[in-house]
């Protein structure tokens, strides 16, 4: 038998991933779940993933890139006439109003890190490069120190259920910013 060309098939994996973690949690991650939600072979998902670990960090590395589209679309980054506390207190917002499940789910495998060591150099390139972009606006330690303040935002209004508040963001950002 003939192997069907599909230059698709690693996307597809990866998408199926990313729902079945966003559905079952990363507990219900599996070689033989994925095969059945990205609909291919369970051979497939082994080729292209040895571990399950290997795909975790394919899927972190994708749901990373939501929040650097976020930032990416806005721009205000490269004006240093920008005010960088509303800047920063606009992208949580615009990040935190999107789809809550893929926000909640970059979330969860961000902090799968702490338990699964292969993932934790993927979880530290997203703060190290927000830290990259911040620090063009203001010194490298301010900006990790951003960095840190803005995830933790983010967390408790994910883990509170509470309205994102973009004023107090404001706020708090700004007795950051020298």
């Amino acid at each position: 038998m003939a192997r069907r060309y599909d230059p698709e098939r690693q996307q597809r994996i990866i998408d199926a991933a990313i729902r079945v973690v966003g559905e079952k949690g990363i507990a219900g991650l599996s070689h033989r779940t994925v095969a059945a939600e990205a609909d291919v072979p369970l051979g497939s998902t082994t080729y292209h993933f040895k571990t399950l670990d290997d795909l975790l960090v394919a899927a972190l590395r994708q749901a990373n890139e939501g929040f650097a589209k976020v930032i990416a679309s806005r721009g205000g980054l490269q004006d240093p006439e920008t005010d960088l506390a509303v800047e920063l207190a606009g992208w949580m917002g615009e990040w935190l109003a999107g789809d809550r499940t893929g926000v909640e789910l970059e979330y969860e495998l961000y902090l799968a890190a702490l338990r699964r060591p292969a993932l934790r150099p993927v979880a530290a390139e997203w703060a190290h490069d927000l830290a990259d972009r911040l620090s063009h606006r203001t010194d490298p330690v301010t900006a990790r120190a951003l960095v840190a303040l803005m995830d933790g935002i983010c967390l408790q209004v994910l883990l509170t259920e509470a309205p994102y508040d973009e004023g107090y963001a404001r706020d708090v950002l700004r007795r950051m910013i020298p």
